[in-house]
């Protein structure tokens, strides 16, 4: 496939309040034939993150229709999983509403946080939406002690099907504590109540890799299609693409998919957090640039 950058769209800096900058994670939704409302994460000047939107024009997405006013959804309550951040994982229209999977960041006093899974749900198409519940979904399980992190769910064959960021350990890069993670694989009946098990591997860091997460899950004719971000011990932070047969056993393909870092801009260190949305004849993928998108978001158009 043939990858078209077509720049920036959407950087908040040093506005203040709950968006002052970053938009982190950009998640597009087609809430009508001529809109696409791109979810994600604002940060407030002390890094913590919450979830707003960047409406664009279906037909143009260069062109902004609107910024949310306020966050869809605030940090919870102080002691809770998400009380010092989220990270947008995914939707899931389900029985008419509009399910979203986070990740919810907690800081700890030995440890340089905590990350695991929330469930909200809206009922009125994306505008609003309310916890499910003020613990996590997917929580700590024995060797995934630090981090378990939805990032994508399909619904298929009356399963939910899930794929998330395992944490199992720290990494130290020049005296910084990075987290240590891979994805893996486990099902659910309702998308709610999960298995007490580990999950499956699917893919697990290579060569100079130290962690491999955000998964974001498609499928197309007949086979199970990734996109993911990638860090290394040289900290070059870009995302790759892998294919299945069955959605467990993944096979790295670089080699069909490629969005390399720009030499000058907002997307010359880093591109990360890729995500596609098919829109009558065009396919776009909407994606963080530097910093994990302290410059903002942008997109890219598939020429197949």
């Amino acid at each position: 496939m043939q990858v078209i950058k077509r720049g920036l769209i959407y950087c908040p800096e040093n506005l203040g309040g709950w968006r002052d900058n970053s938009f982190m994670t950009p998640f597009p939704y087609l809430i009508n034939e001529n809109t696409i409302r791109v979810f994600g994460g604002f940060r407030d000047s002390e890094g913590a993150s919450r979830f707003g939107y960047v409406d664009v024009d279906a037909n143009d997405p260069k062109k902004v229709l609107a910024v949310s006013e306020k966050p869809i959804i605030e940090l919870g309550e102080d002691g809770t999983f998400d009380d010092n951040g989220m990270l947008l994982g995914c939707f899931v229209p389900f029985n008419g509403e509009l399910r979203m999977y986070y990740v919810g960041f907690q800081l700890v006093k030995k440890a340089k946080f905590y990350a695991f899974s929330g469930l909200a749900i809206s009922k009125d198409n994306g505008n609003t939406f309310e916890r499910y519940q003020s613990s996590p979904v997917l929580d700590r399980y024995k060797g995934e002690k630090f981090i378990r992190g939805i990032h994508s769910v399909i619904y298929e064959d009356n399963k939910f099907r899930v794929w998330y960021a395992a944490g199992l350990r720290w990494q130290y890069i020049n005296g910084i504590p990075y987290p240590q993670y891979q994805i893996r694989y486990i099902g659910s009946e309702d998308g709610i109540v999960f298995p007490v098990e580990e999950g499956i591997d699917c893919l697990v860091p290579i060569n100079d890799e130290y962690r491999i997460g955000k998964p974001v899950i498609f499928k197309e004719d007949n086979k199970y299609k990734m996109f993911y971000t990638t860090d290394t011990l040289s900290k070059v932070y870009s995302c790759g693409y892998a294919e299945s047969d069955d959605g467990i056993t993944w096979v790295r393909r670089n080699d069909l998919f490629q969005l390399p870092m720009s030499e000058t801009g907002w997307d010359s260190e880093s591109c990360c957090y890729p995500v596609p949305i098919t829109v009558k004849d065009k396919t776009y993928i909407f994606y963080s640039g530097n910093g994990m998108g302290k410059t903002g978001f942008g997109y890219a158009e598939i020429i197949k």
